[in-house]
């Protein structure tokens, strides 16, 4: 008989959290979703997206090519202007990288890096 194995741990000890039918890798992300929220509903923001996906493709020699994906937490509007949000407890090496990948493929783009969910920038 085949032990079963542990269910994966995250390791920076995030744990999943579902909440309006959507679940997000951390408490962190969980709340902050809860606080756009409330901004969208009292109209200081519009067009709450969550887990926005940014393609990372470049062209070499004529051929698209994926390098990666990256998956923003949030992204909407305020003010007129788009905003890209990413709630972080640990800023790792790949998620630097990304960051900067994607800033240079989607020009304007900025992504916010949020460490408290009550920040509001």
């Amino acid at each position: 008989m085949i032990p079963k194995r542990a269910p994966k741990k995250n390791k920076y000890f995030a744990k999943k959290v579902e909440y309006d039918g959507i679940v997000f890798d951390s408490k962190l992300e969980a709340a902050r979703y809860k606080i756009l929220k409330r901004h969208e509903e009292a109209g200081e923001i519009t067009d709450l997206e969550v887990q926005v996906d940014f393609p990372c493709v470049i062209t070499v020699e004529g051929e698209d090519k994926k390098i990666c994906s990256y998956v923003a937490d949030f992204r909407y509007k305020r003010d007129g202007e788009v905003v890209v949000e990413d709630t972080k407890g640990i800023i790792t090496q790949v998620f630097t990288l990304k960051k900067k990948l994607v800033e240079a493929l989607y020009p304007g783009l900025k992504i916010l890096i949020i460490k408290d969910p009550r920040e509001w920038a």
